[in-house]
């Protein structure tokens, strides 16, 4: 027998170490599993590199992930898996199926190990963790939770839902967002251009043909002298901006700088509202599901927290799970946090009240991804015509500022 240093959570979240007696990593990691604990670390006594828990003995070919493996790819791999799972096929087949017909190379490489892992005698969860650029906590605990229960298909079924709908929003709001992006950078690019190649010769032929000391119209000595500066302090401003996004991408990382970012872009006109109900509809569909599979409430907030994707909502999901961990309903700290509307709140409060809270959590989830759609849809009508008018006034008022001073010169030139 071996003894193994382990360091693990149990079912309330807190944080176990000790020592396990077992053979080897894989029946030790069982025992722990049987006692309720998750291992973090498994460390076997008197020597050797410290192991991961979910690595088990077994010697998967050490692969690099690529980032070619995209959402849609995993979206797509969890709705065959569950389709193949949901059929009867034995789950080992089912992965070596799939492994046959992927045409992702990083994917292909990911469900190879899946398989020999496997086929080693590893849980099919335990093997998903060997993958975390892959996999997160979301995927992993909802297979593990339902190979507890073994309703490992369901499992699957329900991630290939939430993913399909977490992957639909995210194209929605992508696809509204570039069109103003395009335009932007459009009128940025041409309104350069003119700044350094055109009006610098327009002014040139105005001095040569009014003279130096001509009263010109006030729009074009207007969009002259921003194009002097334009010119004498595009070098500082370029080095500037690179300088300024570098600092603000370095404050990001920290806890306090993402925190001040994530509440300034909650407090954005329009788009602050649409942050917060876009974070309020996945943590609560990523809840639902992870409770509908069988997920323990602590180890769904957790997960949920690190997923909120916003540093304010986040610690308002950690405050939930503190409240929760001391005994305590979701909905007062829910309600004290300010971060969840009204209507979120006796909507938690009712499911808590009625046992049904993953199922009102999720209703929660649909109303607002369709406000989300909705939001995205006026935003990009508004959007739209708001970006032509900004292109048609900078463009416009450049035209107008160099044709303005022709009419003098054609002036003089017809008096002549």
């Amino acid at each position: 027998m071996q003894r193994f240093n382990y360091v693990a959570k149990d079912a309330a979240g807190n944080e176990q170490r000790g020592v396990v007696e077992a053979q080897n990593m894989a029946e030790a990691q069982l025992v722990l599993r049987q006692n309720n604990l998750t291992a973090k670390s498994l460390v076997a006594e008197g020597g050797g590199k410290k192991k991961s828990a979910l690595n088990l003995q077994i010697k998967l070919p050490k692969i690099f992930v690529s980032k070619r493996i995209r959402p849609k790819d995993l979206m797509v791999l969890t709705r065959q898996l569950a389709t193949l799972v949901e059929s009867g096929l034995p789950l080992l087949r089912g992965l070596r199926i799939l492994t046959k017909q992927s045409a992702v190379p990083g994917l292909k490489s990911v469900l190879q190990g899946m398989s020999e892992a496997v086929e080693g005698g590893a849980t099919f969860s335990d093997a998903l963790a060997q993958h975390p650029k892959v996999f997160d906590n979301l995927y992993v605990n909802m297979t593990r939770a339902g190979e507890a229960a073994g309703s490992l298909e369901i499992s699957l079924a329900r991630l290939a839902e939430f993913l399909e709908k977490a992957q639909k929003i995210k194209s929605k709001v992508k696809a509204a967002m570039t069109y103003p992006i395009v335009v932007l950078c459009v009128a940025l690019g041409l309104t350069g251009f003119m700044m350094v190649a055109v009006i610098p010769k327009f002014e040139k032929l105005f001095t040569d043909m009014l003279g130096k000391d001509a009263q010109m119209p006030a729009v074009t000595r207007f969009v002259i002298n921003v194009a002097h500066n334009f010119i004498d302090y595009a070098v500082p401003l370029v080095i500037g901006a690179v300088v300024l996004v570098f600092v603000c991408r370095m404050v990001n990382k920290t806890a306090w700088g993402q925190l001040f970012f994530d509440r300034i872009k909650l407090k954005l006109p329009g788009f602050g509202e649409l942050i917060r109900k876009s974070s309020i509809g996945r943590t609560t569909r990523t809840l639902g599901t992870l409770m509908q599979s069988g997920v323990p409430v602590l180890q769904a907030l957790d997960i949920v927290r690190d997923t909120a994707g916003n540093a304010v909502i986040a610690r308002a999901y950690q405050n939930i799970h503190d409240a929760v961990k001391e005994g305590d309903n979701m909905t007062p700290s829910m309600e004290a946090s300010g971060q969840f509307p009204p209507m979120v709140v006796s909507m938690v409060d009712v499911g808590e009240e009625t046992g049904a809270l993953p199922d009102m959590l999720n209703r929660i989830a649909n109303t607002y991804d369709g406000e989300v759609d909705d939001a995205v849809n006026a935003m990009t009508s508004i959007i739209e015509p708001i970006m032509i008018v900004f292109l048609a006034v900078i463009v416009g008022t450049i035209v107008i500022a160099m044709f303005s001073p022709l009419t003098q010169i054609i002036g003089q030139m017809s008096g002549g």
